[in-house]
């Protein structure tokens, strides 16, 4: 009871959806599909096969429009930050991707991601007015409090399926982040995606656009309850979740699964070793190959084995004939039973077999694993249906080489249970495999177990287990370990998601006293509070260096992506230009203050840098 008369218009939309359901989309009628479907010669607009929603063109808009962030580094809150390849990112993950494309295209060996599912219940950024501008999606997405922690109201929107655009709220914010993410995989890599039934069939649409349908390596099921749900009221019980798998291209392909050696043995002491008992029966009735219907003959008994009405036989009666010769078919004791043949290991042509699409939740474990697994490391229930590590680790093991140094990236980390698995996998077969962890410091509710222990935002939870993850196998390891290449890297570089160390000019300018002000501001383009080391990772970003290049503080410059560039950020004299040339780096670039009221220094600079075939650069 709502206090509501009946809605005559609600009521006889109801009626007409039980009897045209097709009509409808997104609760709303599909006024050219009810002509169809009502018999009227329709020819609909621009007919093809597509997927269409409500707002994709402003999620291109949204995933054109560059930015001018940067990515700081936080090394109190990194672990061996100087001698590790492993990254965790603090920011919201579109702005992030952005960031990594110059350093990070066609870099990463694999992808996973466990985006939100689009329950009716989740809360996700998407720009919910159509028309915002980027200033003003920039400015909702940096609503903080009064702690300067990022704000649920500011940052994100719940997304009812009471809303218009349901479907296409949720298609709007994965297309852009999934169109970028396809830019940072090598051509051999591979992403694979968590969802559920409710969004399924339009990521599978979506990830076709993006990644080609022929790229589509599988779906897999993962049996994620170990016991049903009674609280359904179809007393349907949703046991499974999907993991959707594409390539970049061609190049790629899983691993495999190993066979099973062990069924392999050698009662008889058959001088051609080990073989084991397969089935002889095959997939094809009379009419659809005749030549494999015949008797089997036992040579040594005289007992006839016909086929199997609907089956035959795996193999022609010319081949079993050689393989009856060559004591290569096994007969049974009781003429009731039925042939088999005799595969001996050593003709097997490979040991791998493919990977099954049906996972085995004995092994990579149920949602109660992954909820157990965090619940144990941090001795409490901080993080809601983690995934269990073992699920992520099966698929990290399938898509990376061991000792490649592969990258695998998730940018909606959540406990960084990715990380987790990365760290065990390397653990268990010495690999040097390097994860970038992407996640929003999106506030804990403050009557969660988290936020009373002391974790502020879901990147604190991440960051910890990490850290507990490292001293784990540093214990198991007796403290002995190793960084480097070829070694464990047991450490992290934490970067935050910050605005640009330099003035961006803005673009939304009314009155000539505004203009007037803004060139004054950028006679001085880096910011006042700008710190050093954030303005070197800045340009190394923005020039296509990885955040994990080797950097060499040289006294007066640095050299960084083993010599390829040079940056002087402090000083510059004639000496520092000459030490720099000396170590003849591609590109050199320094900061055009560190010129004031010396233009002849910054003109003999240039034109000794282009004499040596150096790119120089003043910003």
């Amino acid at each position: 009871m709502d206090g509501k008369s009946l809605n005559i218009t609600d009521e006889k939309l109801n009626r007409l959806r039980e009897i045209i359901p097709e009509a409808f989309a997104e609760e709303k009628i599909d006024w050219e599909k009810l002509k169809a479907a009502l018999g009227e010669d329709l020819e609909f607009k621009d007919e093809r096969y597509v997927l269409n929603w409500a707002g994709k063109s402003d999620a291109f808009r949204v995933l054109q429009s560059p930015t001018t962030a940067t990515l700081a580094p936080c090394r109190d809150e990194s672990v061996n930050f100087d001698g590790t390849k492993n990254i965790f990112i603090e920011g919201e993950n579109l702005e992030v991707l952005k960031v990594l494309q110059k350093s990070y295209f066609g870099k990463i060996k694999m992808i996973y991601i466990d985006p939100p599912y689009n329950t009716g219940n989740d809360n996700f950024i998407y720009p919910d007015k159509f028309s915002e501008t980027r200033e003003e999606y920039l400015g909702r997405i940096g609503d903080k409090d009064e702690t300067g922690y990022m704000t649920r109201e500011g940052l994100f929107r719940k997304n009812s399926k009471d809303n218009g655009h349901y479907h296409s709220n949720w298609l709007s914010m994965m297309y852009p982040r999934l169109f970028l993410a396809r830019n940072l995989l090598r051509e051999d890599g591979v992403i694979f995606v968590s969802i559920d039934d409710n969004e399924v069939h339009n990521l599978r649409l979506m990830m076709n656009e993006v990644f080609g349908e022929e790229n589509f390596v599988g779906s897999f099921q993962w049996h994620r309850r170990q016991r049903a749900d009674s609280r359904n009221q179809s007393n349907a019980s949703t046991d499974h979740e999907y993991i959707i798998a594409y390539a970049k291209s061609e190049k790629a392909v899983l691993q495999g699964a190993n066979i099973d050696t062990e069924k392999y043995k050698n009662p008889d002491n058959d001088f051609r070793g080990p073989w084991a008992s397969i089935d002889l029966s095959g997939l094809a009735t009379a009419s659809q190959r005749p030549n494999l219907h015949y008797d089997i003959i036992d040579p040594s008994t005289g007992n006839i084995y016909p086929p199997n009405p609907s089956r035959g036989w795996s193999k022609s009666k010319e081949n079993v004939q050689k393989m009856i010769a060559e004591g290569r078919i096994l007969f049974p004791k009781s003429p009731t039973g039925r042939p088999r043949e005799k595969k001996f290991l050593r003709n097997l042509l490979s040991t791998i077999t493919g990977f099954s699409t049906c996972l085995d939740s004995k092994k990579v474990g149920y949602t109660t694993n992954g909820t157990r697994e965090v619940t144990d490391i941090f001795n409490g229930k901080y993080f809601d249906f983690p995934k269990p590590s073992a699920l992520i680790r099966s698929f990290v093991k399938q898509s990376t080489q061991t000792n490649d140094n592969d990258i695998i990236l998730d940018f909606f980390s959540g406990s960084a249970t990715t990380a987790h698995a990365v760290l065990d996998l390397n653990k268990e077969d010495n690999g040097s495999r390097k994860f970038i962890m992407v996640q929003l410091p999106e506030k804990c509710d403050e009557k969660s177990e988290a936020f009373k222990a002391g974790y502020k935002t879901i990147a604190e939870i991440g960051k910890e287990r990490i850290r507990r993850v490292i001293k784990k196998i540093k214990e198991e390891q007796g403290g002995k370990f190793d960084f480097g290449d070829g070694k464990q890297d047991l450490g992290f570089k934490v970067f935050k998601l910050r605005e640009s160390n330099f003035k961006i000019w803005r673009s939304k300018i009314k009155t000539e006293a505004e203009l007037i002000e803004q060139l004054q501001q950028h006679l001085e383009p880096l910011d006042e509070h700008a710190k050093t080391e954030d303005v070197l990772y800045e340009l190394l970003l923005k020039s296509g260096i990885p955040l994990t290049a080797k950097i060499e503080d040289k006294g007066g410059y640095c050299l960084a992506n083993d010599g390829e560039i040079a940056l002087m950020l402090e000083k510059v004299d004639a000496e520092i230009i000459k030490a720099v040339m000396a170590e003849k780096p591609k590109k050199v670039i320094t900061l055009d203050r560190l010129f004031k009221n010396n233009d002849q220094l910054k003109t003999n600079a240039a034109l000794q840098m282009k004499d040596a075939k150096i790119d120089f650069r003043t910003v």
